[in-house]
């Protein structure tokens, strides 16, 4: 949905957490979808033409350095969509130190080369996400090993997409549901992640 409350929360909880934060804006202020078919859409064009993703989640680096980050302690993260963004930030070595990817889209093109990732990656995701077969998180886990990442797992069972937005109500049959126990445990190991990467 793009910036939505649930990134505002996330954001400003790193923040209170002493890091600088830049929440990137993909769909663009005036491109924002108003419902979650239009969402899919959206994410669907972009998953599409993966290079102009990859230009414009490097745009949003490059407007965080502008703002005084320090262009060598970067680490990109992001839920759903934005954590498929952060994974395609890794496949092309975009220049930082981490990866985190919450229930984002794991799947890529087979006919793209696999070129070594040099940052670390910390992948959370739901088993039982309907959005990512088994024979994709296979292949994903095939595509760390080939490009010698330094890539860790939390495969986490009876999951399904969105796990760490309470927006996402509880009702499993839909695909997408809250849980509570495993939104904390994914934050604590994103928190541990940033220590030991930054």
């Amino acid at each position: 949905m793009g910036i939505d409350d649930h990134a505002k929360d996330s954001a400003n909880r790193l923040a209170e957490s002493g890091y600088t934060i830049f929440v990137a804006d993909i769909y663009g202020a005036d491109q924002r979808p108003t419902n979650y078919n239009e969402a899919g859409a959206k994410a669907g064009y972009f998953k599409k033409n993966i290079k102009e993703y990859q230009t414009r989640i490097q745009l949003a680096l490059d407007q965080l350095v502008k703002q005084g980050a320090n262009p060598d302690d970067i680490v990109i993260m992001g839920y759903c969509f934005g954590g498929t963004g952060a994974v395609e930030a890794a496949r092309v070595n975009m220049k930082v130190k981490g990866i985190v990817s919450f229930h984002g889209g794991l799947g890529r093109d087979e006919a793209r080369t696999i070129n070594p990732i040099a940052s670390k990656v910390l992948v959370l995701h739901g088993a039982d996400d309907p959005y990512e077969s088994k024979e994709e998180i296979e292949k994903f886990q095939n595509e760390m090993r080939t490009a010698k990442a330094d890539c860790k797992w939390f495969i986490m069972p009876m999951l399904f997409i969105s796990f760490t937005d309470k927006n996402a109500g509880n009702d499993n049959s839909k695909g997408a549901a809250y849980n509570e126990k495993a939104e904390k445990r994914s934050w604590e190991a994103m928190l541990n992640f940033l220590k030991e990467v930054l």
